[in-house]
């Protein structure tokens, strides 16, 4: 199955619960795709704390070949040029990931 996720938040816990997610079905066989919109965008500047590994979460996904793109005007809104940790996007690729996927979740 291919898995659509949309992240929208930057508070630690909605961030680690969704990669949660996404490894926990990448391990399971199936592919995903998350887009990082509004908030989300911000998820490469959260520290890790005890509670939440969000950095490592984030390697482990990538490591499993888990696709993972964030929102280019989101970026620009916040005066950043592209996320570290992945690829910008744009709307139309949304779109496409939506029509493309069998199910969309959308966090935060």
């Amino acid at each position: 199955m291919k898995i659509g996720i949309v992240l929208q938040s930057n508070k630690p816990e909605h961030v680690w619960n969704t990669f949660r997610f996404a490894i926990t079905s990448l391990k399971a066989g199936h592919s995903v795709e998350i887009v990082l919109m509004s908030e989300g965008v911000e998820v490469e500047d959260l520290p890790d704390t005890v509670e939440f590994d969000i950095s490592k979460k984030i390697e482990e996904f990538k490591s499993l070949k888990g696709v993972l793109l964030a929102c280019e005007t989101c970026l620009k809104i916040r005066s950043k040029d592209e996320s570290k940790i992945c690829p910008v996007t744009t709307m139309t690729d949304l779109l496409k990931m939506v029509e493309t996927s069998d199910k969309v979740l959308v966090f935060g």
